[in-house]
Protein backbone atom coordinates (compact mmCIF):
# COMPACT_ATOMS: atom_id res chain seq x y z
CA UNK A 1 0.00 0.00 0.00
CA UNK A 2 1.00 3.62 -0.58
CA UNK A 3 0.01 6.07 2.13
CA UNK A 4 -0.06 9.86 1.93
CA UNK A 5 0.04 12.34 4.81
CA UNK A 6 -0.35 16.12 4.47
CA UNK A 7 0.81 18.63 7.05
CA UNK A 8 1.49 22.32 7.47
CA UNK A 9 -1.98 23.80 7.45
CA UNK A 10 -3.20 26.37 9.92
CA UNK A 11 -4.69 29.80 10.45
CA UNK A 12 -3.07 32.70 8.62
CA UNK A 13 -3.87 36.36 7.98
CA UNK A 14 -4.68 37.53 4.46
CA UNK A 15 -1.43 38.17 2.66
CA UNK A 16 0.42 35.61 4.75
CA UNK A 17 2.18 32.43 3.71
CA UNK A 18 2.13 28.73 4.49
CA UNK A 19 4.05 25.71 3.24
CA UNK A 20 2.21 22.42 3.05
CA UNK A 21 3.99 19.06 2.97
CA UNK A 22 2.93 15.83 1.28
CA UNK A 23 4.75 12.70 2.43
CA UNK A 24 4.17 9.43 0.59
CA UNK A 25 5.28 6.12 2.06
CA UNK A 26 5.17 2.48 1.04
CA UNK A 27 6.39 0.65 -2.01
CA UNK A 28 6.97 3.29 -4.67
CA UNK A 29 9.15 2.61 -7.69
CA UNK A 30 7.89 5.43 -9.93
CA UNK A 31 6.13 8.51 -8.57
CA UNK A 32 4.82 10.03 -11.79
CA UNK A 33 2.22 12.51 -10.57
CA UNK A 34 1.77 14.67 -7.51
CA UNK A 35 -1.28 16.89 -7.30
CA UNK A 36 -2.67 19.32 -4.77
CA UNK A 37 -6.43 19.78 -4.49
CA UNK A 38 -8.68 21.74 -2.18
CA UNK A 39 -12.25 21.50 -0.99
CA UNK A 40 -14.09 24.37 0.67
CA UNK A 41 -17.31 23.87 2.68
CA UNK A 42 -20.26 23.27 0.38
CA UNK A 43 -18.10 23.12 -2.73
CA UNK A 44 -16.70 20.42 -4.98
CA UNK A 45 -13.11 19.36 -4.76
CA UNK A 46 -11.02 21.51 -7.07
CA UNK A 47 -7.49 21.08 -8.39
CA UNK A 48 -4.81 23.56 -7.38
CA UNK A 49 -1.53 22.35 -8.88
CA UNK A 50 -0.46 19.16 -10.62
CA UNK A 51 3.11 18.06 -11.24
CA UNK A 52 4.21 15.40 -13.69
CA UNK A 53 7.64 14.48 -15.01
CA UNK A 54 7.04 17.07 -17.74
CA UNK A 55 6.30 20.01 -15.46
CA UNK A 56 3.73 21.66 -13.24
CA UNK A 57 0.39 23.28 -14.05
CA UNK A 58 -1.39 25.73 -11.73
CA UNK A 59 -4.99 26.79 -11.40
CA UNK A 60 -5.42 30.35 -12.71
CA UNK A 61 -6.47 31.71 -9.33
CA UNK A 62 -3.21 30.63 -7.67
CA UNK A 63 -0.72 31.31 -10.46
CA UNK A 64 2.14 33.44 -9.22
CA UNK A 65 1.22 32.79 -5.59
CA UNK A 66 1.59 29.02 -5.14
CA UNK A 67 4.59 26.85 -5.99
CA UNK A 68 4.67 23.05 -6.02
CA UNK A 69 8.01 21.34 -5.46
CA UNK A 70 9.02 17.69 -5.21
CA UNK A 71 11.79 15.69 -3.62
CA UNK A 72 11.42 12.46 -5.56
CA UNK A 73 14.14 10.66 -3.63
CA UNK A 74 12.10 11.13 -0.46
CA UNK A 75 8.69 10.79 -2.17
CA UNK A 76 7.81 14.11 -0.60
CA UNK A 77 6.26 17.22 -2.08
CA UNK A 78 5.47 20.73 -0.95
CA UNK A 79 3.03 23.48 -1.77
CA UNK A 80 4.39 26.94 -0.97
CA UNK A 81 1.48 29.36 -0.67
CA UNK A 82 2.10 33.11 -0.65
CA UNK A 83 -0.18 36.14 -0.53
CA UNK A 84 -3.02 34.01 0.78
CA UNK A 85 -6.59 35.20 0.35
CA UNK A 86 -9.77 34.34 2.27
CA UNK A 87 -11.02 32.45 -0.79
CA UNK A 88 -8.05 30.09 -0.40
CA UNK A 89 -9.65 28.72 2.78
CA UNK A 90 -10.20 24.98 2.31
CA UNK A 91 -9.02 21.52 3.20
CA UNK A 92 -5.97 20.87 1.04
CA UNK A 93 -5.37 17.32 -0.15
CA UNK A 94 -2.44 15.66 -1.83
CA UNK A 95 -2.67 12.93 -4.45
CA UNK A 96 0.25 10.84 -5.65
CA UNK A 97 0.19 8.34 -8.49
CA UNK A 98 2.67 6.08 -10.17
CA UNK A 99 3.87 2.49 -9.99
CA UNK A 100 4.92 0.26 -7.13
CA UNK A 101 7.23 -1.92 -9.23
CA UNK A 102 10.18 -1.20 -11.48
CA UNK A 103 8.56 -2.90 -14.49
CA UNK A 104 5.49 -0.66 -14.10
CA UNK A 105 2.99 -3.51 -13.93
CA UNK A 106 1.24 -2.28 -10.78
CA UNK A 107 -0.06 1.27 -10.64
CA UNK A 108 -1.25 3.21 -7.62
CA UNK A 109 -3.13 6.40 -6.85
CA UNK A 110 -3.36 7.47 -3.22
CA UNK A 111 -4.90 10.38 -1.37
CA UNK A 112 -4.13 11.89 1.99
CA UNK A 113 -6.77 12.96 4.48
CA UNK A 114 -6.08 16.65 4.05
CA UNK A 115 -4.85 19.60 6.08
CA UNK A 116 -6.98 22.62 6.93
CA UNK A 117 -5.95 26.05 5.69
CA UNK A 118 -7.90 29.00 7.04
CA UNK A 119 -7.22 32.54 5.81
CA UNK A 120 -8.98 35.10 7.97
CA UNK A 121 -8.44 38.55 9.41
Amino acid sequence: QVQVVESGGGLVQPGGSLRLSCAASGTISHLNIMGWYRQAPGKQRDWVAISTRSGTTYKDSVKGRFTLSRDNGKNTGYLEMNNLKPEDTAVYLCNVAGHTDYLQEHAFSSWGQGTQVTVSA
